[in-house]
Order: structure tokens, then C-alpha cells, then sequence
């Protein structure tokens, strides 16, 4: 018979490495706890130190208002806070920490070291604790203010330890928490130290605007709108990117809630709502909103790292996010106007603004005399035939071509978005910029398999800053870039020097190339490992590019582009799975008006 199972109170040592399993997650878990802590001392200026990706070493020095003796030992114990007094005081927190857990549950994963000085004392106290033992308390000389340093975190915590990813990984972690966190509190000066190199310094900004200035490229202020809205609940301030600022993720998208970097499901549905008449579906604006409300109506307890935010009023607020950004995005011009008659607050410019003039019928030669094969045939059902013995004269400009049709006529464009194309048995709508991407992606990949890529050099070589993310993606790629016709190197910390564009792709933006290829290398996941792989997602991401940055296309540009859409072995849909033609036959247009 097994022994009866026995309930027992477990030891603090094992209580706080339990804590520290949900507090401590990787070392950006721990620069955010103290660095938080730093904050609600009163600092206003914080500098902070890495090494090895934070594995060595994490030191954070702040000017806050520091610790005495008793105060310094009663931070590291378990709950202990200045931050809450009583019950109440959870439905109304004003800081950024309140739990008391962090300093203990830090210290029992690493070698801790804490020297503190409040401004009316002489002398300091230092505190030294490895993996939860107290290794001593004494007096020693230092500045006014606090500052903490973990050594080998996880040392004792194998297991952890084994769990963390690669240095520069863990390091990407921290540049983004620091870049988080100094755009949650312009007014505070902070730096922050890798590898004993200085990555960031910024001085006390005054303002987001300054802020944003400081930590993003030239010229993406620019894009952005002011956000001042104010109801009887609620204060939004911040910024709204114009639709050109749209990316493949919302990394661009930053919520603050009463100063605290946050997130929250229905603020990403407000954020939906507020652009879907704007931006294409998949695409996410830059957004820097600045969320004020009173305490109360806002539970930032519901997380162990306070990561996500549940709002006790969530319909409130997301009618006051849309009213804000509908105010901040709209611009002078004729109102549009739903279905149902309310007025969105939003507006459009006029028509000829986005539908480029085609108002004649023209008569094609027929693009391809080889009849469609079988294969391509019965995917979408198009005819293969050209009509008259002219078109079998003709040779087929690709052997390997599998065309969807052998004769087609363009009538025209509608909605600014799509052709119209008429076939022997039938109409078919083509979107235009899903098939301009499965043209050159299929371009692209044949000259990179047979590593004939042509590159056009750039009249003077660009250099790119990006965002610590992306910059390690692209670092990690580098050789298959350059495979694929991409003359780029690093210039340096997050800065990349280009010279060289594949012809394919040679008059788009850089910078917005390196982030669109860098974001779908991200989602790309484990796939990366596969050469292949990798090289299919920079050049789908290349080539989404490119269409973008065409979107109005001449009369002659449809054309050929009908013609190469026709010479491509996978016409019927763009690399990413989206549909470049629609087909409707005759029969089914004739059934549909009850003609057969």
C-alpha cells in the first residue's frame, strides 16, 4: 500500500525559487523588475549594464531616493513593499511593482548584490545574497540612489539555465524591454550598456515626440498623427500611423495604461476597427497610445509578470480608442458613409484619387497558341484554345508555361483594384498586385536556383538602422541575402550598409525591404533552418514589397503583366496563397440572369 501523501508548509528557499519560475523568466524578466522598481523610486536617470546577453551580468543604477539598513534588508524578503498597505490599495495601484516578490525571488536564482543610500545619510549598505543565502550586510560609501547587480543568473538552477536561448537572442529581449520602457517615460534619462559598449544614451526628453525622434529612423515622425482625446473616463494621447507604416505584426504598436507598457485584447480590437477602412487586412499601423484612467477601472493583477491588463469597463474604452484615432486619422473631404447611415468619422479621398482612368476595351494578341494543359485546366477551369488560326502561328514564349488561357481580351479595371479580362468561355477577374508578386517571386527564385541573380548597384550605398529585433534576424541571414543579389553587410550595432538591390526588386525603399524581410523571416519560425525555405521567405517578403510600391499600374503595365502572369507555373494564386484570378463561365453567368 503507497504512503499516504503528507501536507507540509515548504521551506522559503524552495517558495522563492517557485516565485522565481514565474517572476524570472529570462534575463529581460529581470531587467524589467528592476527596472520598474527603479522608476518608482523617483529616479531620473537610470543606467543599465549587460553582459553575455545578461547570463554574466545584469547591473541597473538609478538616482532614485535609495534604501537605509532596515529598509535595504526588508526589500529582499518575501512580500515586503512600500508600495501597498492593505487590501484597498490593490483595486488602486499607482506603481509600477506592488507584489514584493521580485527582489527575493531574483535573489534566490543568482549572486545578488544590492548597495543603496538614501540622500540624508552619510554612508551606504551593501547586501550579498547567492541563491538565497545571505552572504553579509555592511556599511560602505556610495552615491545617493540604489543599484543592483545579478551575477550568473540561474547558476543554481541548472535545469533554467539549459532553457535559455542564444546570447544575442536574450539580448534582442532587453533592447526591446529598454526600448519599451524608454518610450513609456521620455522625461526619464536612461542608457544602457553591452558587452561594455554604449548602445543606448538618451537624455531626459521632455516629450514622446522627442522620444520617438531619438529611437526611430529619420523621417518616421513624419508619418504619425497627434492623439489628444479626453471622454469622462478615459485620456488617450500619443500617436497614430498614417497606413504606410502598416507591417506584418503589431511590434510597431505600443499601449501604455497609466504609464505601464501593457496589453489587452479588446485595445488590439479598437486598433482593428479604428483602420480597417484604411489599411489592408494582415497589415498593423505604427501606434504609440498613452491610456489615463482612473485605478480603478483597470486590474493590472492578473498576470504574474503584468504583461496583459483587463479593464472592468472594456466597451467604454474601446469606443473611446476608436473615437480617438477616428478624430486623429481624419482629414478634410467628403465623409464616408456606412449602410447603415451613421457616420464613421473617417473619410476617403475622392475616387479619381485611387482608380486610375481605363475606360477603353482593348483587343490583346493572344498571349499563348498552346493549349492549356490538363493539370492547369482543371484548377481553374479556363479555355486553352486560342479562337482563330493566327494565334497557332505563334510560338510559346516558355516551354514549361501551363497558361490559363490561350486568348483573353482586357475590358477594363474596377474599383481601382482589379481587371477585367474576357476569355473564350467566360470572365475572369485578376487582382493585380497578387499576380505582380507571383511574377517576379517565381523570377526571383528561378535566377536564385540557377544563382544567376542579376543585382543593380545603388548610386550611393544606404545605411539602415533597425530595431534590435529585426537586426539580429537579418544578421542571421546575411549569406542568404547576398545570394539572393543583396549587397548588404554589417555597419555596426543595429546598422546595416546596402550598395546592392536584385534587379527584381531595385526601386523599392530599403529600409522598408529589410523590415518586410525581416518580419516574415520571424514568422517563418523553425523553417528557417531550411536554405530553401529561408531564401522562399526573403523573396516573398521582397516581392511584396515591390507590388507594393506599384500600386496604380498604366495601361501598357497590365498588359505584360497579363502576359507574364501567363508564362508562370503557378498562376492562380501569389506566393502567400492569396487568389490572382477569379474565373466565371458563361454557363454560369447565363444560369445566374435565368437565361438557360
Amino acid at each position: 500500500m503507497p504512503e499516504r501523501p503528507v501536507i507540509q508548509l515548504l521551506p522559503d528557499q524552495v517558495i522563492n525559487k517557485i516565485a522565481a519560475g514565474e517572476v524570472v523568466e529570462r534575463p529581460a524578466s529581470v531587467m524589467k523588475e528592476l527596472l520598474e522598481n527603479a522608476l518608482d523610486a523617483g529616479a531620473t536617470r537610470i543606467e543599465m549594464e549587460v553582459v553575455r546577453g545578461g547570463r554574466q551580468l545584469i547591473a541597473i543604477t538609478d538616482n532614485g531616493c535609495g534604501m537605509d539598513r532596515d529598509q535595504a534588508l526588508l526589500s529582499v524578503e518575501r512580500h515586503a513593499t512600500s508600495k501597498i498597505r492593505s487590501e484597498e490599495d490593490i483595486e488602486n495601484i499607482h506603481t509600477l511593482g506592488f507584489r514584493g516578490e521580485a527582489l527575493a525571488a531574483i535573489s534566490s536564482v543568482s549572486r545578488f548584490t544590492l548597495a543603496s543610500r538614501p540622500a540624508e545619510a552619510l554612508s551606504g549598505t551593501e547586501i550579498q545574497i547567492a541563491g538565497g543565502k545571505m552572504l553579509g550586510c555592511e556599511e560602505i560609501g556610495c552615491p545617493v540612489g540604489t543599484r543592483l547587480e545579478i551575477r550568473n543568473l540561474f547558476f543554481n538552477v541548472p535545469a533554467r539555465r539549459k532553457f535559455l536561448r542564444a546570447e544575442q537572442t536574450e539580448l534582442a529581449h532587453i533592447r526591446q524591454l529598454f526600448l519599451v520602457q524608454a518610450l513609456a517615460h521620455p522625461q526619464i534619462g536612461m542608457s544602457l550598456k553591452v558587452d561594455e559598449r554604449q548602445v543606448y544614451q538618451l537624455p531626459k526628453a521632455g516629450s514622446t515626440k522627442d522620444r520617438i525622434t531619438e529611437l526611430y529612423q529619420a523621417g518616421f515622425f513624419e508619418q504619425l498623427l497627434p492623439v489628444d482625446h479626453a471622454d469622462a473616463d478615459y485620456t488617450i494621447t500619443g500617436y497614430a500611423g498614417l497606413p504606410q507604416t502598416g507591417r506584418k505584426d503589431r511590434q510597431d504598436q505600443y499601449i501604455f495604461i497609466n504609464g505601464r507598457p501593457a496589453s489587452a485584447p479588446v485595445v488590439y480590437h479598437a486598433l482593428n476597427e479604428a483602420y480597417h477602412a484604411l489599411i489592408s487586412r494582415g497589415r498593423y499601423p505604427a501606434v504609440f497610445l498613452f491610456i489615463a484612467m482612473d485605478p480603478s477601472l483597470v486590474d493590472v493583477n492578473v498576470h504574474p509578470t503584468k504583461k496583459e491588463v483587463r479593464f472592468r469597463r472594456p466597451n467604454q474604452l474601446r469606443d473611446a480608442i476608436v473615437a480617438a484615432l477616428g478624430k486623429a486619422l481624419s482629414v478634410s473631404g467628403p465623409e464616408l458613409k456606412m449602410d447603415n447611415g451613421n457616420d464613421t468619422g473617417m473619410v476617403l479621398p475622392p475616387a479619381s484619387a485611387i482608380r486610375p482612368a481605363f475606360e477603353t476595351q482593348k483587343k490583346m494578341d493572344p498571349l499563348l497558341t498552346r493549349p492549356v494543359e490538363a493539370t492547369a485546366a482543371k484548377t481553374v477551369p479556363l479555355p486553352g484554345k486560342a479562337p482563330d488560326s493566327d494565334a497557332s502561328r505563334h510560338d510559346s514564349p516558355d516551354a514549361s508555361s501551363k497558361s490559363p488561357w490561350g486568348w483573353c481580351r482586357i475590358v477594363g479595371q474596377i474599383g481601382g483594384n482589379y481587371v477585367v479580362l474576357e476569355t473564350e468561355d467566360g470572365y475572369v477577374l485578376m487582382e493585380p498586385r497578387a499576380a505582380h508578386e507571383r511574377v517576379l517571386f517565381e523570377r526571383f527564385m528561378r535566377a536564385a536556383r540557377t544563382k544567376a541573380v542579376s543585382k543593380q548597384g545603388l548610386l550611393a550605398p544606404e545605411t539602415v538602422d533597425l530595431l534590435p529585433s529585426d537586426a539580429q534576424i537579418i544578421r542571421t541571414h546575411l549569406a542568404a541575402m547576398q545570394e539572393l543579389g543583396f549587397g548588404i553587410s554589417e555597419f555596426g550595432g543595429d546598422t546595416f550598409i546596402v550598395d546592392a538591390l536584385p534587379v527584381y526588386v531595385q526601386d523599392n525603399p530599403v529600409e522598408s525591404l529589410l523590415v518586410e524581410i525581416a518580419r516574415e523571416l520571424e514568422k517563418a519560425g523553425k523553417a528557417r533552418g531550411a536554405r530553401e525555405l529561408v531564401r522562399e521567405q526573403i523573396a516573398q517578403a521582397a516581392c511584396q514589397t515591390a507590388v507594393r510600391a506599384r500600386d496604380q499600374l498604366s495601361d501598357r503595365e497590365i498588359e505584360k503583366l497579363v502576359a507574364d502572369l501567363a508564362k508562370t507555373e503557378m498562376p492562380y494564386s501569389s506566393p502567400r496563397g492569396r487568389p490572382t484570378l477569379i474565373y466565371t463561365s458563361f454557363t454560369e453567368l447565363e444560369r445566374k440572369f435565368s437565361r438557360n
